[in-house]
Parts: C-alpha cells; structure tokens; sequence
C-alpha cells in the first residue's frame, strides 16, 4: 500500500521514498487518530499529510520526548540543528535529514508558504522556557504557531472548492480544536513535566490553580471547581470545532471524509472526558473506544467511496475553476455525543 502511495504521488527517488515512509511510521506510531483518518484521504495525498505531521512529531518530541532527563540547552542546541536543516531544506528543496527532506519536497510541490514552518518553529521553543499561561490570548499566541499553522499547512494539500483564503479560517480553528483537545485529554500528565496548557485566568474563575489541580493528580480527589473549570473548557473547545466544521464543505469533495473523520474521533475524547466526570482526566488519558474508531472509520469509507466515485463522473482534463463546493450533511450529525 505504501508503495502505491508513493506511486500516486509521483515520488520515485529512492532516497526521498525512504523519507516519506520514515514520516509514514512516525505517525502510525504515534498519532493512531490522525494516522486512521488519513487512510481516507486519496493515495496521492497521503505521503504530503504524513510528511507535514512526521515533522512536526519529530519536532515535538525533541522537547517532550526528552522530558527532563536532558537539560533545557541540549533541547535547544537540537531546535537549532533542526531549523538549520529546515531552512537549508527550504530553500534548495533536499536535506539529508529523513523528516526534513520530506517536509521540503511536500512544500515545493503543493506550494505551502514557508512561515508557517517559522511559526510553528518558534511555538515550538516556547516550551523550552514557558510552563503556564495566564489568559487564553497567551495561549492563543502558542497554538497558533504549534496548532493553526498545521491546519494551514495541511490545506493545500486537501485541496478546496471554495477560495483558499476562505477555508483559511475554519483550518486554523481545526488545528486549534485538535490542539486543545490534546491539552485537556493530556492536562495530568502535563502537570508531571510542569506544565499547564490551560489559561490561568480561566481555571482561576472556579478557584482553581495549579497547586490544586497537583494535589487531585496526586491523590485522585475529585474537587468541584476543577469539574467545573474543566466543563467550561470543554464547552469553549466544541465551539472551536463548530467553527472548523464549517470549513469541510469547502474542502475538495474527496478530502472531506478523512477531515469529517478525524473532527468526529477527536472531538470525540471530549465526550470521553465528560462520560468520565471531567476530573478523572488528571489521573489517566481518556480515549475513543476501538469499536468506536472502527464505526466511525467505516462510515468515512463509505463517503470515501461515493466521493470518489462523483469524483471521476465529474471529472474534467484540465478544470478552468475550482468546482463549485457541493452541499455536505453537517458534521454535527455526525458526533457521538
């Protein structure tokens, strides 16, 4: 299948081949949402999406991966190393680092702008020295480089019907969506490496504080204010995602299933967190069940199918405009909750 992938999307050098399929198992790996969705998408696509979250994985792991077994300066010394080659990558098109070859070849091909690659480098090192923040427009500032330049990233890839500069906004909400979702599902363990990706001024609305969510992480007790700051957060982060689903029917016909996918398992840990009474979150990762992805993977394949198949009926040799977007069911049928 890899290889058909790599077929479709015209990509023959032996050397770039291997890059692709290292970013491939990075995802398969570590992103099993992500990577189950992108399995809808159509096979010349795939190898561009693994390549642009293969290297922000790679990127990622460098500072939390490390954890604090390695001090903050060889954090940074590879930061630096890594900018290095993606600059070098950027600009001639090749690198001799596997991720960064591929994200290269995948920005030349379908024209991606490049600072989104220096924005999400710079949120990227504010996790070197940055442990909390104060209101959601500090973080705001972070995800929109480590989250809402992905979305952006990722949307010349999907392809749209409607102008780009349109389904711009609804692709940055998505990444962001998808970002806060991690930040509430991983909101335990990320106070055990210091951190607390959740506005200060928000949590302190119900009374809580670091100190408070530390001790319910450590002792499972299940406090109230945190229930409540959690539930309010949880509420704001699905207005998020209202605002991103309107942006899949702008999207080219046979990239809406993997996107309406991936929006439905995702938004779908924040039923999980709720089923669970919002506190338990500190104590343990909540997850869709199996049975669940399954369904809802099948239910994409199904759409996958009926949009291919409209695709080719529709098909023209060289298309004067982008088609005109077909009307899509709403994603909010969709969910599980």
């Amino acid at each position: 299948m890899t290889a058909r992938e790599l077929a479709a999307a015209g990509i023959t050098d032996p050397r770039l081949r291997a890059a692709y399929l290292s970013c491939r198992e990075l995802n398969a790996r570590h992103g099993r949402t992500y990577f189950l969705a992108t399995r809808l998408l159509t096979a010349d696509r795939r190898p561009a999406v693994h390549a642009l979250y293969g290297f922000a994985r790679w990127a990622d792991d460098i500072v939390d991966d490390l954890g604090n077994r390695a001090p903050v300066a060889e954090k940074a010394r590879a930061l630096d190393r890594l900018q290095a080659d993606l600059a070098t990558g950027l600009s001639t098109g090749r690198s001799s680092h596997p991720v960064v070859a591929a994200l290269a070849d995948t920005a030349e091909r379908y024209g991606i702008e490049h600072r989104h690659f220096t924005d999400f480098m710079a949120s990227i090192r504010m996790d070197l020295d940055t442990t909390d923040y104060a209101t959601w427009d500090d973080l705001a500032r972070y995800v929109r480089g480590s989250a809402a330049v992905i979305g952006l990233q990722v949307l010349p890839v999907l392809g749209t019907c409607a102008p780009r500069a349109e389904a711009a906004p609804h692709a940055a909400s998505l990444g962001v969506a998808f970002q806060l979702t991690n930040f509430l599902r991983d909101v335990g363990e990320d106070l055990e490496r210091g951190r607390v990706y959740l506005p200060a001024d928000r949590l302190a609305a119900h009374g809580v504080d670091h100190e408070l969510l530390a001790r319910c992480r450590r002792t499972g007790e299940r406090d109230g204010r945190v229930v409540e700051a959690l539930r309010e957060l949880v509420a704001f982060n699905r207005g998020i995602y209202r605002h991103a689903a309107l942006g899949v029917p702008m999207l080219a016909t046979v990239s809406r299933p993997c996107v309406s996918t991936a929006l439905v398992l995702y938004s779908g840990i924040l039923d999980r967190i709720e089923a669970a009474g919002y506190a338990p979150v500190l104590r343990r990762r909540v997850a869709v069940p199996e049975h669940r992805r399954a369904t809802v993977a099948l239910a994409g394949l199904l759409r996958v199918t009926a949009a291919r198949t409209r695709h080719r009926l529709a098909a023209r040799p060289v298309p004067p405009r982008p088609a005109a977007c077909e009307k899509a069911a709403p994603i909010a049928e969709e969910h599980p909750g």
